[in-house]
Parts: structure tokens; sequence; C-alpha cells
């Protein structure tokens, strides 16, 4: 049975988009250039033409992971109801540890972008937070360390 890979529609849609500009625009390029290094003459020199053609193995394989996890995808649907953490909840939390609060929005592996602290239901944080509700405290396990998290609100 395949892996599932639970995403947004907007997730969804913007992998597709992505797909998209790999196959056809992207790969019409790395073609261009392969051709005018291979214009060039000797290719066991030419490392423009090496360079080309990693790139296009690059590509390639972004597309065939592209092409897995959209065949695969589960799109879930964002609720209204903020009584628990789920899918696509937007979630402030204290860190009694550092003595701070952070706000994640929860989406899935193919979304996820910690610089834009957008986690992934898989993460650790991510897994301590999903169906809980307000005003509780989580523990987070890492293979590091373990910490709390309090929940103080969800959108």
């Amino acid at each position: 049975m395949a892996e599932k890979f639970y995403m947004t529609q907007q997730g969804y849609d913007e992998a597709v988009k992505q797909l998209d500009y790999l196959t056809k625009i992207k790969r019409a390029e790395i073609v261009a250039r392969i051709q005018e290094a291979r214009s060039h003459g000797d290719l066991s020199e030419n490392a423009e033409y090496d360079a080309a053609r990693n790139e296009q193995a690059s590509n390639e394989g972004e597309i065939i992971e592209l092409e897995y996890k959209i065949r695969n995808a589960e799109i879930i649907e964002e609720s209204g109801d903020n009584s628990v953490v789920r899918f696509g909840s937007v979630v402030t939390v204290y860190d009694n540890d550092m003595g701070e609060e952070a706000t994640y929005t929860v989406k899935g592996t193919m979304e996820a972008d910690a610089m834009n602290n957008v986690i992934s239901n898989e993460s650790p944080v991510g897994v301590a937070l999903m169906g809980r509700k307000k005003g509780e405290t989580v523990t987070v396990v890492t293979p590091n360390c373990e910490y709390q998290l309090k929940i103080l609100q969800i959108k």
C-alpha cells in the first residue's frame, strides 16, 4: 500500500503547479542547455555539459517524487472548528523553558516550511499538538530532548 501524503487543497494545487513547471518549462530549458553545451565539441572535458546533465538528473528525480506524492495525496479539508488542533489550525503556544510564545500552522509534510512556522502534522511539535485543546500542556518528544508547550490559542 502506498504512503499517503496529507495536504490542503492549496498545497495540492501548488504541487500540481510545480510539477507542471518542472515538466514543461524547466525540462525544456535544461534540454536547450545540453544542446548548447554539445555544440561546443568534446564532451569529455565539457563542464557546462556535465552541469546541465546533473541538473537534468536532479530535475527528473524531483518530477518523479512530485508525481508520486500527487498520486498518493489525501486532501484534508481545513475545518472551522477551533475546539481542538486539527490539520490547518493556527496554534499559539507558550514554551516555559524558553519563556516565549510561538505560533505554528499545522499542515502536511509537503507544505511544511519551518522558516515560516508552518509545521508538519508528522513533526514532533505537530504530533504533540494534534487533537489537543486550548489550555492543555503537551509534551514534545524529539530525538535529543523532551519539552512542554502550553496551547494558548487555536484558530
